[in-house]
């Protein structure tokens, strides 16, 4: 009876998953360190580490909070930020940097197109004090997928170190280590791995977990604080969310079940492509051309129907057992429609379904989007 959340996390997850959640968990017990042991190698796992040069370490908190752990545990109070924006995220992490007191360079690319490794080079080349650069590996804000590779490639090349916020993509869109070279990277339980929120983990080199020590501006986001003391004891430092990380092994061996990366990134880009061609033969428009569609989340223009009211639409979509996500572009209205988390192609067409009899329920004749916005769309998006 529960409604699809068509959102980037939390998500719809499966029975199994909030059946894992009615025990309760000493956080001390040798049973739940077991299963924090068992949290950090599965993580490990999809990371294409074979040499072991890589450690995973859960954050309490959202995943906000990991990447500010992320920023101020790797870069040091004299180092200076690269962040690379194209929407709402990349710009929270420029101002993560702010809070932190650390040197900050930024580029914003706007809604439409991705940072590129020549643009990042470029800038490298010309400024010695970027010690890191920061990528949004999926930005959910307009569900664009950056190249991160490319990045990763010029960042290299430049003797620089790049920090990678993959919180909507990692699970489901591959991030080998070997062929993106990461300094760290974080996610988050609540999205493609398909737990419920509670908790963030950074994955990082040791050599640079070691490196960390001292540099954290916080006692409670400390990651080097929090590898030494798991490492040494088991236990997380603060008290754990301990259902959520019992729920959070469950999804995870879901996920190897499934088969992995792979197969989790193949059924979230059916559902993507069927819920853009029934949109789009609906007469709605993504605001992003296909080669960047990413298969986590797609951002659609309202329509220009004066009878269009995205609350309307909203509530029409809920009341039918879909909850959508507002737009959080600055220009156009829009809005969102996620393709992970418990959902496969039949939900999917439910959901086009359920936007056809929402748009009569609201007599609205056409879901084209205002020519403004199509303008816009080609002048931005070349």
């Amino acid at each position: 009876g529960e409604p699809f959340l068509l959102t980037p996390g939390p998500l719809t997850t499966s029975y199994a998953v909030k059946e894992a959640m009615l025990r309760d968990w000493g956080s001390w017990d040798g049973e739940f360190r077991a299963m924090t042991v068992e949290l950090r190698e599965g993580l490990l796992a999809l990371t294409g580490d074979t040499e072991g040069v890589l450690d995973c370490v859960p954050m309490q908190g959202s995943g906000s909070f990991a990447v500010e752990a992320m920023i101020g545990s790797f870069v040091p109070k004299s180092g200076k930020v690269l962040v690379l924006a194209n929407g709402a995220y990349g710009k929270r992490a420029a101002e993560t940097v702010k809070y932190l007191e650390r040197g900050l360079s930024f580029v914003d690319k706007g809604d439409y197109m991705p940072p590129r490794g020549d643009e990042v080079a470029a800038i490298l080349a010309t400024d010695p004090d970027i010690t890191h650069v920061l990528a949004i590996h999926c930005e959910t804000s307009s569900g664009i997928l950056n190249p991160v590779k490319e990045i990763s490639d010029a960042v290299e090349a430049a003797g620089r170190k790049l920090l990678v916020d993959s919180m909507s993509a990692f699970g489901a869109v591959d991030l080998d280590i070997n062929e993106v070279r990461y300094e760290a990277m974080v996610s988050s339980a609540n999205k493609c791995i398909e737990g419920v929120p509670g908790f963030g983990f950074i994955i990082a080199c040791k050599d640079s977990l070691e490196a960390a020590k001292g540099n954290s501006h916080s006692l409670s986001l400390d990651v080097h604080a929090q590898w030494a003391h798991m490492n040494k004891t088991g236990q997380w430092r603060f008290t754990p969310p301990t259902h959520v990380v019992a729920a959070f092994l469950v999804a995870l061996r879901a996920h190897k079940e499934e088969g992995g990366v792979a197969a989790r990134g193949a059924r979230y880009t059916r559902n993507r492509d069927v819920v853009v061609a029934g949109m789009r033969d609906l007469g709605f428009e993504t605001l992003l051309k296909d080669r960047w569609l990413s298969p986590i989340i797609v951002t659609f223009f309202n329509p220009a129907d004066p009878n269009f009211a995205f609350q309307a639409f909203y509530d029409a979509m809920k009341a039918q057992g879909f909850i959508i996500y507002p737009g959080k572009l600055t220009v156009v209205d829009s809005f969102r429609i996620g393709c992970i988390g418990q959902l496969d192609r039949q939900v999917m067409a439910g959901v086009v379904a359920a936007a056809a009899r929402s748009l009569q329920q609201m007599g609205v004749a056409s879901a084209v989007p205002p020519q403004a916005a199509l303008d816009e769309r080609a002048v931005l998006a070349g």
